[in-house]
């Protein structure tokens, strides 16, 4: 019983840490974000781990960082965020801090775009994208079969 308090406590600590750093980085306050945004990532919280990996991929508070972009993805997508799993499918596609592996982007971009909760959301910004004609989620749609 006791374990299940503290597991509920450090979950409910987590989503606060990651509530503050999130409206620091819907700010564009990414210096101030990306601390409190470890914090969480670190703790095993998914949109944390995401947005942690968003910073490292576009240099957001932190120096540009592929392999560490990869790295937070790796740990969001494993908890099925399907967000990471988009943006972790493209880092395999496009060789971005691992090894080209079209096997495993495809499969991670079909499991994004399959997501019950942002799977919709996903495949209508990749179709919006590709028909302004972004090659790269051309690609993407061939890779996925739509």
């Amino acid at each position: 019983m006791a374990l299940a308090v503290c597991l509920a406590a450090g979950a409910q600590n987590s989503d606060k840490i990651y509530k503050e750093a999130k409206a620091l980085y819907d700010a564009k306050q990414y210096v101030q974000a990306v601390p409190k945004l470890k914090v969480a990532a670190e703790k095993g919280h998914k949109k944390a781990q995401y947005r942690l990996g968003r910073c490292y991929e576009k240099g957001h508070g932190v120096a540009k960082d592929p392999v560490q972009a990869v790295k937070w993805y790796q740990l969001s997508a494993k908890q099925d965020y399907a967000k990471a799993q988009y943006r972790l499918g493209k880092c395999y596609m496009k060789g971005k801090g691992v090894a080209v592996d079209e096997q495993q982007a495809t499969l991670l971009l079909k499991k994004a775009v399959s997501s019950k909760k942002h799977g919709k959301e996903i495949l209508k910004e990749i179709k919006e994208e590709a028909a302004e004609g972004d090659e790269d989620e051309k690609r993407i749609l061939k890779l996925i079969g739509k």
